[in-house]
């Protein structure tokens, strides 16, 4: 057995109660926990007035013991829903277009690196023109991920491609308080950068500022864009709940390619899958780990899985 807290034990059992509600618990206990490529999988078993089940997580699903007696295979099951990406499911490799923005994350970084060692002022208006240079990769990666609307904006007319983004990613007017702190955020930026990059009486305050600004800003773009681009809900569409995390999945033809799909801890809801990055040889070897008893005996079923356990129907 795992060690656990209360809180998830009690989780585990809302949850089950919540797609069987007129049973009651007797027992649960954590068993096993496997992580594969970064996201964790906790094993329950439950013993229920309607039967003993394996509890899995990360998204959560039940599966009755009856079925699958062995834990072992109830696992591999749950991580071929989880992880395995249909063809039918895959869309284009977006990998080139997510890298974009991985280097605007990195250029502020650098940015961040480079400001520990300014200590002129012509290092600090050099600060400033590695923050618009930021501000302007960070459009033109924007304006190469995803398509646009006609239009005659410069490719570098960061004003013009604030407002365009802007609205194009938070349509509608329930949005307008999100579109004008984001706009604000990006165009004082912008503005601050600009007036540093000419200054001759900038100090080394003035170029943190401009910095952690652009940090500021940018982390919020990033991140309203990256959503766009992975095909994120701002809430569950099934539960309408806001707890959606990614979990990534394989395509055991290209392992070395990161599928991403956004889950719904609270129902389980999962999203469309989209690539997002890659992942190195040696990353590949080390996708899989284990906590918990385990043993060589193979699980074998007698029975021809041809249809899965279900609970009653509450309204039956």
């Amino acid at each position: 057995m795992l060690k656990f807290t209360e809180e998830e034990k009690r989780a585990v059992i809302d949850y089950y109660l919540s797609q069987s509600k007129n049973a009651s618990v007797t027992f649960a206990q954590k068993v096993y926990a496997e992580s594969v490529i970064g996201n964790t999988h906790h094993v329950w078993d439950l013993h229920a007035s309607d039967g003993r089940w394996w509890i899995i997580t990360n998204p959560t699903n039940l599966y009755s013991q009856e079925q699958f007696p062995n834990m072992d295979l109830a696992l591999t099951f749950h991580m071929g829903l989880c992880l395995r990406i249909p063809r039918s499911e895959k869309r284009g490799l977006d990998v080139a277009r997510v890298r974009l923005f991985g280097d605007v994350l990195q250029a502020i970084s650098d940015c961040e690196d480079a400001l520990s060692q300014a200590n002129d002022a012509g290092a600090y208006r050099a600060i400033g023109v590695r923050c618009r240079e930021n501000l302007l990769a960070f459009i033109h990666a924007t304006q190469d991920a995803l398509e646009w609307p006609d239009n005659d904006l410069q490719r570098s007319n960061f004003v013009g491609w604030v407002d365009l983004i802007c609205d194009e990613m938070l349509p509608s007017p329930a949005n307008k308080e999100r579109r004008r702190i984001l706009k604000l955020a990006l165009k004082e930026a912008w503005a601050y950068v600009n007036w540093l990059t000419h200054s001759q009486s900038g100090t080394w305050i003035d170029a943190e500022v401009a910095n952690t600004t652009v940090s500021y800003a940018l982390g919020m773009a990033t991140s309203i864009v990256m959503r766009q681009l992975r095909g994120v809900p701002d809430q569950c569409p099934d539960c309408e709940s806001g707890n959606l995390t990614p979990i990534e999945g394989l395509d055991p033809d290209n392992p070395t390619v990161i599928f991403e799909r956004p889950a719904c801890a609270a129902c389980g809801w999962i999203g469309d899958v989209v690539s997002v990055g890659e992942r190195s040889d040696d990353e590949v070897e080390q996708l899989i780990t284990r906590e918990g008893d385990t043993d060589d005996a193979c699980g074998i079923m007698t029975t021809p899985l041809t249809g899965l356990l279900r609970l009653p129907d509450e309204n039956q």
